[in-house]
């Protein structure tokens, strides 16, 4: 495989959410979970009706989203995209979600492939427009675990089109590991006997990875939602993190890095991407993953629309694209995640992919906690109580980094 999913490093800091009117709009019949409730967006209608194209669309996305077969001959969805459409296609990859908050803020991208660590705060920052799903047919065909979430609505309100999927899942050596471990307690347990071979994901975010295990094993400590932390939970996670750094052999932040310490059994144990293990395999390196019993966090990607966007047709137009089932087979599959688009199943090269990479398990689905915003606003639906936001992660991260 030649794309993977690239670092998502220390992030922007999120301040107060931006309050206003809601903007009133239709969305879809699905009722909205308690989480996707907490903040009122800036009033910014959708666009209302799709016209002719304005002949160019830019767009701001992850590397190996937006494929014109430069890269690879055989690894194009763009020109098939302009051929029907007429928009030619900018793209701007972007390496960091915070890279791409900060390229839609100057009004240059009509479109960004946002993360749930992101989302939120494009949403809060009127930087991009509630999404009119009816001019996109194909939206019916995402799978409805992916609609009205968190991190891709606020209120029932959606804001874009759902990407791939893909969880962070425990990787471990099967000669070194024994037993085979079925929970994350191999990378907390200050006395684990992996010490100094045990790696960790390298950001902020990764503060919810300390806090979903909590979940299960301080009880007490009433967190339930792993993006949703008081400032006591967030210390608990905070703790539980400093506990963990000296059995840290290396944070990882490189896919390639992560690859070749596992190859060479520098690192024995840690969190992974599917896609990292599969290279990892490919190089007769005796892995393993699991999706431990505590569950894991991962991700689902929204295709936004900016608000202020001067092609707004083709913006809508090339969301309506990325969703049809031979493309979302293509870019997923190209990617290494999971499709959004059940169809795509029958369209991979390879027949397995959806398999492997658990597209259509809703039950597998259920243990994963999609990266989601944390803000002051607590995603858990309690009111009497402030939660932590994203800047507060950042510096307590800096300070779990020493």
């Amino acid at each position: 495989m030649r794309s993977v999913r690239f670092a998502i490093t220390a992030l922007a800091a999120v301040g107060l959410l931006a309050t206003g009117c809601g903007s009133g709009e239709e969305s879809s019949s699905e009722a909205p979970p308690a989480a996707a409730a907490g903040f009122t967006p800036p009033k910014i209608e959708p666009h209302k009706a799709l016209g002719p194209g304005e002949g160019q669309v830019n767009i701001v996305a992850w590397a190996g989203y937006v494929e014109d077969g430069s890269n690879d001959k055989s690894v194009d969805w763009v020109s098939s995209f302009t051929k029907e459409t007429g928009c030619k296609v900018n793209t701007k990859v972007g390496s960091t979600s915070d890279e791409m908050l900060n390229l839609m803020k100057t009004g240059q991208y009509d479109v960004v492939s946002a993360s749930g660590d992101a989302s939120l705060r494009l949403i809060a920052g009127g930087t991009v427009a509630p999404f009119n799903t009816s001019l996109t047919p194909n939206y019916a065909g995402i799978y409805p675990d992916l609609k009205n979430k968190p991190w891709n609505s606020v209120n029932g309100v959606p804001y874009g089109m759902p990407h791939g999927r893909g969880a962070n899942m425990l990787m471990y050596n099967t000669k070194e590991v024994k037993p085979a471990p079925d929970s994350w307690s191999v990378v907390f347990d200050p006395n684990s006997p992996y010490k100094g071979k045990i790696t960790a994901y390298d950001s902020p975010i990764y503060i919810a990875d300390a806090a979903l295990y909590l979940m299960s094993t301080k009880p007490e400590l009433g967190i339930k939602d792993p993006y949703a932390l008081d400032s006591k939970q967030l210390q608990a996670a905070v703790d539980l993190l400093k506990q963990q750094k000296p059995i840290i052999g290396e944070y990882w932040s490189d896919y390639t890095k992560a690859v070749q310490s596992f190859k060479s059994a520098d690192t024995v144990a840690g969190t992974t991407w599917q896609v990292i293990a599969n290279l990892v395999k490919a190089e007769k390196a005796p892995i393993e993953t699991v999706l431990p019993k505590e569950g894991g966090t991962g991700w689902n990607d929204t295709w936004m629309v900016a608000a202020n966007s001067k092609n707004p047709n083709c913006a809508y137009k090339w969301l309506n694209h990325i969703a049809d089932p031979k493309v979302n087979a293509q870019a997923t599959e190209y990617f290494g995640e999971a499709p959004s688009n059940p169809a795509s199943c029958e369209l991979t090269k390879d027949k397995k992919h959806c398999e492997t990479y658990h597209a259509g398990d809703t039950e597998y689905w259920k243990k994963v906690h999609y990266w989601t915003t944390p803000i002051p606003q607590c995603l858990d639906g309690r009111t009497n109580v402030k939660c932590t936001d994203y800047a507060e992660w950042t510096r307590a991260w800096t300070e779990i980094k020493g």
